[in-house]
């Protein structure tokens, strides 16, 4: 019989918004920039009419060119500032283990969530980016000054 391992220790990885690490329904998006998001999405829009924010989603109706009113719930993650507020995550991270717990919330958005792929690119690479930053830091702080070990 196979034993499964199980440490209460560990936190379940959920999504940004379950774990509270980015918080949208606070956002006040600017309108150029809701339908810059909604073309990219192939919405077809022109003016703003109405935007409702929600905790994990905005509600947007929406004037499309034809002169047509639509609306629908959209994720923050079709939005440029989703993909910046993602980056100041990685950023802020202050060594290489925060790196990783953070790495894994991006796996679980990116396996669990769509994303435009210039936003999942952009991530990608700030994270890369940080993660060889972050372990250069660490490996000068080792070889060169010990006394620094530790200290974030």
């Amino acid at each position: 019989m196979a034993r499964r391992l199980y440490n209460r220790n560990r936190k379940r990885v959920t999504g940004f918004i379950t774990a509270g690490k980015i918080t949208p329904h606070v956002w006040r998006l600017r309108e150029a920039d809701i339908i810059e998001a909604l073309n990219a999405q192939g919405c077809n829009a022109k003016k703003i009419k109405k935007i409702s924010y929600l905790k994990h989603q905005v509600s947007i109706s929406y004037w499309d060119k034809n002169g047509g009113v639509c609306s629908g719930f959209f994720s923050y993650r079709i939005f440029a500032r989703w993909q910046f507020a993602v980056q100041r995550l990685v950023h802020n991270c202050g060594n290489t283990r925060d790196l990783q717990n953070l790495k894994n919330f991006i796996e679980y958005e990116f396996a669990h969530y769509p994303y435009l792929w210039e936003i999942q690119e952009a991530i990608e690479s700030t994270l890369e980016l940080c993660a060889s930053e972050l372990a250069a830091l660490e490996s000068y702080k080792r070889n060169s000054h010990p006394e620094l070990v530790g200290v974030s």
